[in-house]
């Protein structure tokens, strides 16, 4: 696979490179050439297994893949998370019909333009530096899951004391060299063209953990689908 770099995310009307992942939750490889001529593909692109944020983001996507594929739209979701960690995550938190694929160099997320920010004290270039003080400036708000609105890395620790789930050495190397990249849902027609996206990279941060409207994401479903 040929790796390109992008100034910023790909934009609809752009062409999606192919790209080749090992399978999760099954044997053998994922391309994106593979449904090509075949039907259109919803691509999550996201942080690894480690982010509670994502493991939420994860799940919505996953609570949409039926309605997805009744409208003949395919569904994958690619995690910064080394294969046999992954394997046994989602062996023990199982989503049905998931399609999903390992990622651990975060090839896809170059290739789709998605940056990998860097963390510094107080300097923010957004999106390619942020300051800690602006992250901790930021408020979460999650009823149900948070006593109250907090920072991310305060609602990080919540988040995953709540899920049980424990950082592992795999999952920081993957935090080593990916704890700033930038996540993003990208929908394909059937040859490859982007039609539809959400990333976090618009508004200066203010999409930061953010999640794209469901009934947005399948109204344009719908047009790819027609």
């Amino acid at each position: 696979m040929s790796e390109r770099r992008f100034d910023g995310p790909l934009q609809p009307g752009d062409r999606a490179p192919n790209i080749v992942l090992d399978a999760i939750t099954r044997e053998g490889k994922i391309a994106l050439d593979d449904f090509r001529g075949q039907s259109p593909i919803l691509v999550g692109l996201f942080r690894g297994l480690h982010c509670p944020f994502c493991r939420r983001h994860i799940a919505a996507q996953a609570q949409l893949d039926t309605a997805l594929r009744d409208k003949g739209v395919e569904s994958l979701t690619v995690v910064n998370t080394p294969i046999e960690r992954a394997r046994l995550y989602f062996r023990y938190h199982p989503l049905p019909n998931l399609l999903a694929a390992s990622d651990p160099e975060r090839v896809s997320h170059r290739t789709f333009g998605l940056p990998n920010l860097e963390f510094t004290e107080s300097e923010t270039e957004w999106p390619r530096k942020v300051g800690m003080n602006v992250v901790m400036g930021m408020r979460m708000e999650l009823p149900g899951e948070l006593p109250e609105p907090m920072n991310p890395v305060a609602a990080s620790d919540v988040l995953n004391n709540k899920d049980g789930y424990e950082i592992t050495e795999a999952d920081q190397r993957m935090l080593a060299t990916g704890h700033g990249q930038l996540f993003g849902q990208f929908l394909l027609d059937r040859e490859g063209v982007v039609r539809w996206t959400f990333t976090e990279v618009p508004e200066g941060g203010q999409r930061m953990f953010g999640m794209p409207n469901p009934q947005e994401l399948m109204s344009a479903a719908s047009q790819v689908a027609g």
